[in-house]
């Protein structure tokens, strides 16, 4: 793994901001270029899933399983300035379980924000997890990491909208999930900010009245013994990856068990932490 992860473990700023809000932001998570590189990937499947799906080109839309169309987006699965913040909050225990790449296109011609509003949907994450959990509040289990190639430092452009410190409520917080909720917030994430969510915050997307669509990649973490959320197509990239990709991209030695009693082989992350850091442990 790459050795300047130790350079961007978890802060106990951004440890205190993600238990309070259900959030935080790092900017610069990805340099103008790199940004770039992963717009030319993003719109070509977005191009190719549109049309394969029959989706319109003013259709907000979730294309899932991104992560085995593209080399670049192979790249952020342990971003050195991402990663350790993962393993910080969810401990060594973790994989990749979930991607969806998010495209929300400029509002056409005589929409506007005035007469359209935002389009907002509010929701927690994983779906059936929040009926299946009894306990208030339901465990965290994973989290996203938003990569945003667009820029959305100001409002009206597509933002990620969440309600900050509703990681804790069950029930949702307002009374119609289309209304912008009180307390409710757009994340102004700059292009090349990485955003660190809880799936339990209570978030949405929005209508888009900017000049170009807003284009997020969205990575889910999880621990290993929570099956993936997406068919994961990612055979064709393993043997390339090292040990710890391996890991994160569902590999097992142990069989089943492997996921739920993890041996050494199964989980070289924490050996890993254990060598540099010198714990085993979130930092």
């Amino acid at each position: 793994m790459d050795p300047r992860c130790l350079d961007y473990q978890l802060t106990e700023a951004e440890a205190v901001q993600f238990k309070q809000d259900g959030y935080f932001m790092v900017e610069n998570a990805l340099e103008p270029e790199h940004v770039a590189r992963l717009k030319g990937a993003f719109d070509r499947v977005d191009s190719e899933e549109r049309a394969r799906l029959g989706h319109g080109p003013y259709d907000r839309i979730n294309h899932y399983d991104f992560i085995g169309k593209d080399d670049a987006f192979l790249e952020l699965l342990d971003w050195h300035k991402t990663f350790p913040k993962v393993w910080g909050i969810l401990g060594w225990h973790v994989q990749l379980y979930h991607t969806h790449m998010t495209c929300t296109p400029v509002e056409p011609d005589g929409k506007t924000l005035e007469q359209d509003g935002l389009d907002l949907g509010w929701h927690q994450d994983s779906g059936q997890l929040n009926s299946d959990f009894e306990t208030e509040p339901r465990p965290m289990v994973s989290l996203k990491i938003g990569f945003f190639l667009t820029d959305t430092s100001e409002p009206h452009r597509g933002n990620f909208h969440v309600v900050p410190g509703s990681q804790i409520r069950n029930d949702f917080p307002g009374e119609d999930r289309k209304d912008l909720l009180d307390g409710a917030t757009p994340v102004l994430a700059p292009a090349g900010t990485a955003v660190f969510f809880d799936r339990r915050i209570w978030h949405s997307g929005s209508a888009n009245y900017w000049l170009e669509p807003r284009r997020v990649l969205f990575y889910g973490y999880s621990y290993r013994w929570l099956r993936p959320r997406d068919d994961m197509t990612v055979d064709h990239y393993l043997d390339r990856c090292d040990p710890i990709q391996q890991q994160l991209l569902g590999v097992t030695h142990s069989g089943g068990r492997g996921y739920t009693s993890p041996q050494p082989e199964d989980v070289p992350l924490k050996a890993w932490i254990d060598e540099h850091i010198g714990e085993g442990e979130p930092a």
